[in-house]
């Protein structure tokens, strides 16, 4: 369930960003690099390994 409420967020936010931000880094992760809100959005859709750790850290970061 929390996983859920947590894509929610993340995709309330990230319809809510200006186009040009979306290329914009919000994390950088060991091993995997920086990672955008279009990567993000990417690895969250198709429910990746990666995806989920995302939306950990997001909202850890209180970004969503």
């Amino acid at each position: 369930m929390k996983k859920e409420n947590n894509k929610h967020k993340f995709y309330r936010v990230y319809a809510n960003l200006p186009l040009n931000l979306r290329s914009e880094i919000i994390l950088v992760l060991p091993g995997k690099g920086p990672i955008t809100w279009n990567v993000a959005y990417l690895e969250i859709e198709n429910e990746t390994e990666l995806g989920e750790i995302i939306l950990e850290k997001l909202e850890a970061l209180q970004i969503i």
